[in-house]
């Protein structure tokens, strides 16, 4: 094989290894300041500075910034999912150029013990040695050795070749895996720089307010998705849901439940901490039923089912964009992973708008 066909495969080979033992991590870009103005600015313990509806503004701020940095997290996860994919397709790619390179080795070597073998012959082709024999016996051995000979040559030279070609294909491969893999690493810093500002956009915020305004905060998001489920309840889209959970479902949901109590923290899959595909994916790993790591994937790759067939087990899937998840556990309520600040926690399924419903185990 020529030199350059060689460089490139140690190139790769150099790149694949890089790869795999960098940790550059992605700083947070700054934010501006998107509080509203206080209506007063009294101490703690007098009046309070935000109005109720003011404070209902706030919350709605949180909740928008949050719900951009879970769209950016799935970005995220899928992106770093598909980097490990990738990571071992290299790998895998490497190993083959190495083998194909051994195989060549082994190919020439005996293509020289032939040469080697002519040339202790008289060097004489073997027509020509044929035609010298006067035992018609002989000559009949010489034409199927010679026969043998050539087929052998020919297969010898035909795997040379396919060998070259496969360690080529292997070579332009692995090159544009490796592309895939920087495109890939790209998206992750860019998507892990986005989360990092909505999220410290989003505690700014928080930080802001007082201990008593945070508690009147945590209540009017209660008191919204009391609101929600309340609505949802009355329209009777649960009506008739009855389905009991599959063995596997049940497993699932004695998992997550499991979790509650534990925090969220973007990017997570445990076991301390979660965000809200982590604890999906995992709880569904843990009834030995993989599934894909993403709230986006989920909803892309699972089956779909409608709300009145739902089972405990099924992932309810939440938001135009598919950027939050949570498990039905039965009787209109979900386990899930809210959001930075709060802990896996049992809510109610309609408490947010609902994308649909999949099923893992279908």
């Amino acid at each position: 094989m020529n030199r350059r066909h060689c460089a490139t495969a140690a190139i790769t080979l150099v790149c694949a290894l890089a790869l795999l033992t960098s940790t550059g991590q992605a700083m947070a870009a700054p934010v501006p300041d998107p509080s509203p103005s206080p209506s007063s600015s009294s101490p703690a313990g007098s009046t309070p500075r935000y109005s109720t509806a003011e404070l209902e503004k706030v919350r709605e701020q949180i909740e928008t910034l949050y719900r951009k940095a879970g769209a950016a997290t799935d970005a995220y996860n899928l992106a770093e999912e598909q980097t490990k994919k990738q990571s071992g397709e290299i790998v895998k790619l490497a190993k083959a150029i190495v083998d194909g390179q051994a195989r060549i080795a082994a190919l020439k070597d005996r293509a020289g013990a032939q040469a080697r073998e002519q040339y202790r012959n008289g060097g004489l082709p073997p027509g020509a040695q044929l035609a010298l024999s006067n035992d018609p016996k002989l000559f009949l051995d010489g034409i199927n050795k010679v026969r043998q000979s050539q087929q052998a040559s020919k297969s010898l030279l035909s795997d040379l070749n396919q060998t070259q070609q496969d360690l080529e294909t292997y070579t332009q491969d692995a090159s544009a895996n490796w592309e895939k893999l920087e495109t890939n690493r790209v998206k992750q810093a860019k998507a892990k720089k986005k989360i990092n500002a909505q999220i410290k956009a989003a505690e700014k915020l928080e930080s802001q307010l007082e201990k008593k305004e945070r508690d009147r905060l945590l209540q009017l998001e209660r008191d919204a998705a009391d609101k929600a489920q309340t609505a949802w309840l009355s329209s009777g889209a649960v009506k008739d849901v009855s389905g009991e959970a599959s063995e596997a479902g049940a497993a699932a949901v004695a998992f997550a439940t499991a979790q509650i109590g534990k925090p969220y923290v973007w990017g997570a899959e445990g076991p301390g901490s979660y965000d809200c595909s982590g604890l999906t994916s995992q709880a569904w790993l843990a009834a030995k039923r993989p599934i894909p790591r993403t709230s986006q994937e989920q909803w892309r790759l699972l089956p779909r089912i409608d709300i009145q067939d739902m089972r405990p087990g099924d992932l309810i899937i939440y938001h135009a964009d598919a950027s939050h998840v949570g498990m039905y556990v039965g009787d209109g309520a979900i386990v899930h992973a809210p959001r930075p600040g709060r802990n896996v926690t049992l809510a109610g399924a309609g408490s947010m708008k609902i994308l649909g419903v999949v099923r893992p185990d279908t």
